[in-house]
């Protein structure tokens, strides 16, 4: 038995899986985002806890005998946030997560120390609101007193895997996301942060993702309900741990994530960059590998904003049979999906999102579809700028919420220009964490092994349709000047 945990933005879930791969059990823990001030983003780590060790439980609870015969635990999670714990372990103040705005100050400190082309070469990314690095910053020059009682920083789910073993640690894959490693050499930035003020001794011991960080503790087990001493190896990047439970582990397959935010990435076997630095690429689960990936910050985002705020919709089942009913280009209504700012290729943290061209022959329908198809023109631009890079794929792998949904899986098919095709296991983010755990403990002899043996694909390709190529070439080269004719107003 094997357990992979994930810690997302909006939930923690637990997935309970045997070495052939069938699911035993999953479960799963809503949890909000904090918004104390207008561009703030936290979450408290200590209700991270008291939601696994309330999921972990509640998985006992049903599967007892199956929860004693866990032999390896590995871990997933929502990456670039800051958490701070003190000597005694107790966070010196919420997680500030991905999805925070605050440290414009420090952006440009960044900048007056550090020159772009010594960011790109160390970090391979823009520096942007959000990453743990500035954020760090922020604590530094306004929170001075938390700061200094700093012992250690990691990201989300070090925090949990640190509260089941009782030892601090991070691994690559999401350091290098924190923006505080040098990439390339795959170790922390000691010379850039020495430059920042920031101490190199609250960063903790580095590892690898399938590398055993400890063993799960007395007083977890107390907590959790897990047995003393299962070993737990040190996880990933929910990214990375995606495209292993999507069984993107080799050149030429891309995924299309859309979750909260939404992404496009891929694994590369070489340290490979964008100099522009619209793209990011960070340390993959793989010894010596990297994944290339351009992110949107509100990706199912804009589509839950439109469903809550605007609709007040039940539920998304509902959204995707109201976008059936509209032709594709929705009749050139317009959404630009920046509702939250937009990463790649932009890196405009004051972008907006827009709905453009309304007409009083547009219904609520034609919205949701605009914001579908606006969600997959972000993700074209991610894509182009890897083809750019000299990145082919093959097929792409659609995961997330939106793989749920076959209207906006064929969307992307029409606008991506490329093949579509969904794993069969939901929780791809828990697959990878199995996977990894599963590789640590000698489960299986290797990462591509292991997908080899549990991926499975749905049959079903969603195919670019070519009687909409000129409808959504149109869509996206005026998708690209409203936001040109806009921005200087927002």
């Amino acid at each position: 038995m094997l357990l992979g945990i994930d810690i997302g933005t909006s939930s923690i879930k637990a997935m309970l899986m045997q070495a052939d791969g069938k699911v035993i059990g999953i479960k799963a823990k809503g949890h909000d985002v904090e918004i104390p001030r207008n561009g703030w983003a936290e979450q408290n780590p200590e209700a991270w806890w008291d939601s696994l060790c309330s999921i972990l439980l509640s998985m006992k609870e049903d599967h007892p005998q199956e929860m004693n015969a866990i032999k390896g635990i590995g871990f997933s999670g929502q990456m670039h946030g800051l958490v701070a714990i003190d000597k005694e372990g107790h966070s010196v103040r919420p997680a500030i997560i991905w999805m925070d705005q605050r440290a414009e100050k420090e952006l440009q400190e960044i900048d007056e120390k550090i020159s772009r082309k010594n960011q790109g070469e160390t970090f391979h990314n823009r520096i942007f609101n959000g990453f743990a690095l500035p954020s760090l910053l922020w604590m530094k020059n306004n929170e001075k007193e938390k700061f200094d009682q700093i012992y250690k920083v990691f990201q989300p789910k070090d925090y949990l895997r640190y509260r089941l073993i009782g030892e601090a640690g991070t691994e690559v894959s999401d350091a290098s996301a924190s923006l505080m490693m040098n990439v390339g050499k795959r170790e922390w930035a000691k010379e850039e942060l020495d430059i920042l003020g920031i101490p190199l001794e609250i960063l903790p011991e580095l590892g690898d993702s399938a590398q055993i960080a400890g063993n799960i503790s007395e007083k977890a087990s107390e907590e959790t309900g897990l047995r003393c001493g299962i070993p737990v190896v040190y996880g990933a990047g929910d990214q990375q741990a995606q495209s292993i439970g999507n069984g993107a582990v080799r050149e030429g397959l891309v995924i299309s994530n859309i979750g909260t935010g939404a992404q496009v990435s891929t694994y590369a076997s070489s340290d490979l960059y964008d100099k522009k630095l619209r793209t990011h690429t960070f340390c993959h689960a793989f010894s010596g590998a990297y994944t290339i990936y351009g992110a949107m910050l509100a990706g199912g985002l804009s589509l839950k904003w439109l469903k809550e705020e605007i609709l007040h919709e039940a539920d998304f089942a509902k959204l995707s049979q109201m976008a059936e009913t509209v032709a594709p280009g929705s009749e050139r209504l317009l959404f630009l999906p920046y509702l939250a700012g937009e990463r790649t290729p932009l890196m405009d943290p004051k972008a907006r999102g827009i709905f453009f061209g309304l007409a009083l022959e547009h219904t609520s329908s034609h919205m949701v579809r605009a914001v579908m198809e606006g969600v997959a023109y972000a993700l074209r631009d991610s894509l182009e700028i890897m083809k750019e890079m000299g990145i082919t794929s093959r097929r792409i792998i659609a995961s997330g919420g939106a793989s749920q949904s076959p209207v906006w899986l064929q969307i992307q098919a029409d606008i991506l220009g490329e093949e579509v095709q969904v794993c069969q296991t939901k929780e791809q983010a828990c697959l990878g964490a199995c996977i990894l755990a599963g590789v640590g403990t000698g489960v299986y002899p290797g990462i591509e092994e292991a997908c080899d043996k549990l991926v499975v694909f749905d049959e079903k390709i969603y195919s670019p349709r070519a009687e909409y190529k000129d409808i959504y070439q149109e869509g996206y080269d005026r998708y690209h000047g409203i936001y040109q004719a806009t921005k200087q107003y927002l």
